[in-house]
């Protein structure tokens, strides 16, 4: 490709719009370009790339035993109806009314559609299993889109759904669909860390996200510095500390004037926040909810909606929380009549706790648990912590930031049975199909490869998922020699089947080497009067410093060379 015919320029400013690094240089590379909030248009360089990472995706879901097929992204609304997962999504679920007043939505995700697909050509055991998967837009309205591509409102998606007789083969596609994950990223140059994770809206019983780790990633996760325990922390659990347990004191009500937090209260009666307990409000679908936790931990809002199984939750406002009775900074479980009260397991772990007296400027000492007050609900709601303890080894769990660039589900049964997708057994009784999904976000994956793998001066791509294999850049075309020189080393080159870039713009050299470290194509070949005299050629990895220089004659087998061992 020459240069001088390539659509979109590259940009020296960063875009005022642009709030991820990603953002920035993929704007500022002229690979994408956006459309509306969250709806990106991908050029030429852009979709060069996503080409290369779909092409990577489909060999190893066809290596998998994956059949390719296409869904339509207009889904009819019943079956959403019908599965009762349209809650779940809420309002990122786009609908639509066509012109006979009929209700559509534009697909989020297909299992709807997948399920009733193949309840109409499966019928025996024999029929299975089957892996179905295609690469297609998605949609989802989200509320804030940001971050370029990373989210968006419609996505390309690369989504494989499986269907078995039984758990046990499950359990086998589940972690081959794994393993297939991991041969994507490895190939694509990008180590992803596969970490147990929370099902969301797609729901099912077991679910895993695999994450690109980078210091600008959205997601927290937390991993063992002992074992092999990874988990996002919306999902991970840790040995909470344990406090010395002592023998349960009287109840002692204690003035605590102008004093609502958990620090302040800590302080002023001179024990840790961990001998407190605190106390949180959420409203839910139809209800306010009371948790209670242990004053050194805070309450993990995913955990605690998936204990709830509501679809919505949020934190109670001051109104509701007057209107129920409650006073805030100075409420706690004890007394409390006609309200739900969730709590952490973490309560059971102390005793003689510091706790809201249900009246203002009041606190009490001693309390303790079950002794004192009842709970409707306890379990782990808290949100582990870098320090804790790993779960599965009791070493110390660590944290870092990261990228979700693909996840996988068990789904089992309750889409299968909600949908009617059965299949007689060997005996000829009807059981449900068990099911999984699968998915890749290619967008998200290309942006996060940007995040991943970036300098001060640009992208720097991975050989497999770069636009171009290299950058041919000659200085002073004017120079009827240099022309004549790199036309011929240009069509020498695309005879070796390599992907070239090849700046034929009348450009400044400063200009040409800024462009080629913004674009990040892996090997810059510079020629130039100087290296013409010694019938040479300058060779320099993008993520590298030093240069080589190869003779003219040689230079296309070597360049090919190079990227055979690459």
């Amino acid at each position: 490709m020459r240069f001088s015919k390539l659509f979109g320029k590259t940009l020296k400013e960063i875009p005022s719009e642009a709030d991820t690094l990603s953002h920035q240089l993929l704007l500022r590379a002229g690979m994408i370009q956006q459309v509306a909030a969250g709806i990106y248009s991908y050029l030429p360089l852009g979709w060069r790339v996503l080409r290369k990472v779909e092409q990577i995706i489909r060999e190893e879901m066809n290596k998998a035993g994956g059949q390719e097929l296409m869904l339509p992204a207009l889904q009819p609304f019943e079956i959403w109806e019908e599965s009762g997962r349209y809650p779940s999504f809420g309002k990122t679920l786009f609908t639509i009314i066509d012109r006979k007043e009929h209700k559509l939505a534009l697909g989020p995700t297909h299992e709807e559609v997948i399920t009733m697909l193949v309840r109409r050509y499966v019928q025996s055991y024999r029929d299975l299993p089957l892996l179905l998967y295609q690469i297609q837009n998605k949609f989802r309205d989200e509320p804030r889109p940001r971050g370029g591509l990373l989210r968006v409102r419609e996505f390309i998606m690369k989504d494989l759904y499986s269907f078995h007789t039984d758990e046990a083969d499950l359990d086998r596609s589940y972690q081959e669909m794994i393993q297939a994950y991991k041969n994507v990223y490895s190939r694509c140059g990008l180590p992803a860390v596969v970490v147990e994770a929370d099902s969301g809206a797609i729901g099912g019983k077991e679910s895993h996200e695999f994450m690109l780790i980078a210091e600008t990633g959205e997601d927290e996760i937390v991993y063992c510095s002992n074992c092999d325990y990874a988990a996002n922390i919306e999902k991970a659990r840790s040995v909470k500390p344990e406090l010395e347990t002592k023998t349960p004191l009287p109840v002692e009500e204690i003035s605590t004037p102008n004093i609502k937090t958990i620090e302040e209260v800590a302080n002023f009666v001179g024990v840790p926040s961990s001998h407190t307990l605190k106390a949180v409000f959420y409203s839910t679908d139809a209800e306010l909810v009371f948790v209670v936790i242990r004053g050194d931990l805070d309450v993990n809002e995913t955990k605690l909606k998936n204990l709830l199984k509501c679809s919505e939750l949020r934190l109670a406002t001051e109104i509701e929380v007057k209107s129920a009775g409650l006073v805030a900074g100075s409420a706690s479980p004890i007394g409390i009549k006609g309200i739900k009260i969730i709590a952490d397991d973490s309560i059971t772990i102390g005793s003689n706790f510091i706790a809201g007296a249900n009246k203002p400027d009041t606190h009490l000492k001693n309390v303790n648990y079950p002794r004192d007050f009842k709970v409707d609900l306890i379990a782990d709601i808290a949100v582990a912590r870098p320090g804790d303890n790993c779960p599965k080894c009791n070493g110390k769990l660590l944290a870092s930031h990261g990228i979700e660039v693909g996840h996988v589900f068990k789904l089992g049964t309750f889409l299968s049975e909600k949908l009617g997708a059965f299949f007689l057994d060997r005996n000829g009784v009807s059981q449900p199909i068990i099911m999984g999904t699968y998915g890749i976000g290619l967008g998200r994956l290309l942006a996060a490869a940007v995040e991943q793998n970036h300098d001060d001066k640009g992208i720097i791509w991975p050989v497999a998922i770069a636009p171009y294999h290299l950058y041919f850049c000659p200085l002073r075309l004017e120079d009827s020699g240099i022309a004549e020189t790199a036309e011929k080393l240009y069509q020498d080159l695309i005879k070796e089947n390599l992907d070239v870039l090849f700046d034929d713009r009348d450009e400044s050299p400063g200009v040409k080497f800024n462009d080629a470290d913004l674009l990040g194509i892996p090997l810059r070949l510079t020629l130039s009067p100087r290296t013409l005299q010694s019938q040479s050629v300058e060779a320099k990895w993008r993520k590298e410093n030093q240069t080589q220089l190869f003779p003219i004659e040689e230079t296309s087998a070597r360049v090919k060379k190079l990227f055979e061992t690459a």
